[in-house]
């Protein structure tokens, strides 16, 4: 079982590496994937007080999973958006791998996401608002891009207080 001390931190490598599709192959392997997010995701919300979903890059894990839970769990494995809007809004975005740091961004208003759940049955969501940019988040840890790379200017990073 992996916990918080497993997290990756800002400036590990794998980060900013692209993360490889699960293969059907890998299926037995996401639920022991997802129960390790689960955990360090429990154990970030109990130390900073946030967390609503975890990419599984951020555990070291180069796979395109990421696990959500807000009111109830769910996991997107091989997610792809099929549509973003042309709207954006600014948000100060938060990252566990880096937990005290906050960084302005802006984000599509309103998306669909396609994905492959747990059962490996094919679902989508159209998302809005801080959904929407929940999973653009989320979905950029698989690209290995972060919210400092996305930045709207020198000026858009400050400490959480």
């Amino acid at each position: 079982m992996k916990h918080l001390n497993d997290l990756l931190l800002l400036g590990n490598p794998l980060l900013y590496q692209k993360s490889e599709p699960v293969q059907p192959s890998e299926l037995p392997l996401v639920k022991n994937w997802v129960a390790d997010l689960h955990n360090v995701m429990k154990e970030i919300r109990a130390r900073y007080n946030f967390g609503r979903a975890i990419a599984a890059p951020q555990l070291g894990i180069m796979k395109r999973l990421i696990y959500m839970n807000i009111d109830k769990p769910v996991v997107f494995i091989n997610p792809m958006f099929s549509y973003l809007s042309d709207e954006l809004f600014e948000v100060w975005d938060d990252c566990m791998c880096f937990p005290n740091l906050l960084v302005k961004v802006k984000r599509h208003q309103a998306l669909t996401i396609e994905y492959l759940d747990e059962n490996w049955q094919q679902q989508k969501w159209d998302m809005k608002d801080d959904l929407s940019e929940l999973l653009q988040h989320e979905y950029d840890h698989l690209e290995g891009i972060l919210c400092t790379m996305r930045a709207i200017d020198e000026r858009s990073f400050q400490w959480r207080i």
